[in-house]
């Protein structure tokens, strides 16, 4: 894997992020990755509007990941208060999947978090329907904590279900510690 830096985005990277995201997640591109949810939701993964939200919010840190001059990758931090902190909207470029640039920015976020909010908790939401992405979490140190929430079907900001029963599993890692 080439050099990669990671660095916090900022208002002037919203057309590439929105552009990394949207390929990460839907459309034919990102059935080169393993990541995609194109057998679940249709339309659009984020409006640019609200990344554009998320990099304006100081309790946010929308970090991205360039490798050869170029978006490879981004994941979003957000302060919950309470020393617990939201891993959100982890992409990387479907053409740079499985190098490990997706272990390098969870270990970033949670670093950002520790640092940037006193976060000694991360916590995440994962498709109950992915269950590989959910091991995947789960090797990195992540936990099941039995709790569920529905996906929201009636907001479309995010996509449309195309399947039936969509719902969320949080997931949650000590972060922070020596």
């Amino acid at each position: 894997m080439e050099e990669v830096g990671i660095r916090r985005a900022v208002q002037g990277d919203l057309a590439i992020l929105h552009a990394l995201v949207e390929r990460a997640y839907r459309g034919q591109e990102s059935r080169g990755g393993w990541t995609h949810e194109d057998d679940l939701l249709e339309g659009a993964r984020i409006p640019a509007e609200e990344l554009a939200a998320i990099l304006a919010d100081p309790r946010q840190l929308l970090l991205l990941a360039e490798q050869d001059g170029e978006a490879a990758g981004c994941v979003q931090v957000t302060d919950k208060g309470g020393g617990t902190a939201h891993l959100g909207l982890l992409s990387v470029d479907p053409g740079r999947q499985a190098q490990g640039l997706g272990r390098r920015l969870v270990a970033a976020a949670e670093a950002a978090a520790a640092r940037a909010f006193g976060a000694s908790r991360m916590e995440m939401t994962v498709i109950r329907q992915r269950p590989e992405l959910i091991a995947w979490y789960e090797r990195r140190g992540y936990a099941r904590t039995g709790e569920e929430r529905p996906f929201p079907a009636a907001d479309t900001r995010f996509g449309r279900p195309i399947v039936p029963g969509l719902a969320f599993v949080l997931l949650a890692k000590t972060i922070g510690a020596a």
